[in-house]
């Protein structure tokens, strides 16, 4: 009688599984299917594999591609308007936003010195510079929407709603660090940052502009901060927005029940700006 030896039994069982498992992938690896845009198939009248948009159908990101909402442009330039009215409630869901997704670049006061930067991070635009003191608001919009330089964009991380709510914060803020008595309504007080810092317990000095660290980087090939492009030198600026009546650009746009588009129950703190250093 033939008696197989422990080794021989081993690869008898082994050569069987394989050709088990074998049997089994080919099954599913040799199933009927269509690859990437294959083409002469017979399996639909027009031989295409890739079929159609559905009729009526649109994408996300086809929908309202013309509208300065969602453009932040106007007859191919930067508008300078909010699309809808800005309240506390705006302004606090702006403020929210910037210090959760803009603060660690551009600090809480929007000098372009976050803690990143401090770290060693390209410098980030400082909004209280002349340059961006007179860009349109579109600009932020638009720079927030699409990115600018080592900016990402964070068109996934915040709607359009809660950008343009952003965009009115950053405004406010450039306002906060050269506001005068005449920018305030009647009765209230402004008060220096010298002053703040005094009666906060800071040190003097706490509210002097930042020096960057040595370790901080431009990202350009000639160390100088990014330029912001124009309409002779960003051939985007040109197709950024359609043509439409420029009287619109401060339109107002509410939804169906002529409500801004934050209602008045999600309202965070309308505290100010933090008082960091300017």
């Amino acid at each position: 009688m033939y008696r197989q030896t422990p080794a021989a039994l081993r690869a008898t069982l082994v050569a069987l599984l394989l050709a088990g498992v074998t049997g089994c992938r080919q099954d599913m690896h040799n199933q009927p299917k269509f690859d990437y845009q294959q083409r002469s198939t017979s399996f639909y009248a027009d031989g295409r594999s890739a079929r159609p948009q559905v009729s009526a159908t649109v994408s996300r990101s086809q929908m309202h591609e013309e509208d300065y909402l969602h453009t932040g442009f106007i007859d191919g330039k930067e508008g300078d308007g909010m699309p809808f009215p800005v309240n506390a409630t705006v302004m606090a869901r702006g403020q929210q936003s910037y210090n959760i997704y803009c603060t660690p670049c551009h600090s809480r006061v929007g000098n372009g010195a976050g803690m990143i930067v401090q770290r060693g991070y390209a410098p980030a635009g400082n909004f209280h510079t002349a340059r961006l003191q007179s860009a349109p608001l579109g600009h932020f919009y638009n720079v927030i929407t699409n990115g600018y330089g080592a900016m990402p964009d964070y068109a996934s991380m915040l709607t359009v709603e809660n950008r343009w709510a952003v965009v009115a914060y950053i405004r406010a803020l450039q306002l906060s660090q050269r506001a005068s008595q005449a920018d305030v309504a009647n009765g209230a007080h402004v008060e220096s940052l010298d002053a703040i810092t005094e009666h906060e317990g800071f040190p003097a000095g706490f509210a002097y502009d930042w020096n960057l660290p040595p370790t901080a980087v431009r990202g350009t090939p000639n160390g100088e901060p990014y330029v912001i492009p124009t309409a002779t030198n960003n051939p985007l600026a040109a197709t950024g927005g359609h043509d439409r009546d420029s009287s619109q650009s401060n339109a107002i746009i509410t939804d169906s029940t002529g409500n801004t588009p934050f209602p008045e129950n999600d309202a965070t703190s309308t505290a100010g700006a933090s008082n960091e250093q300017k």
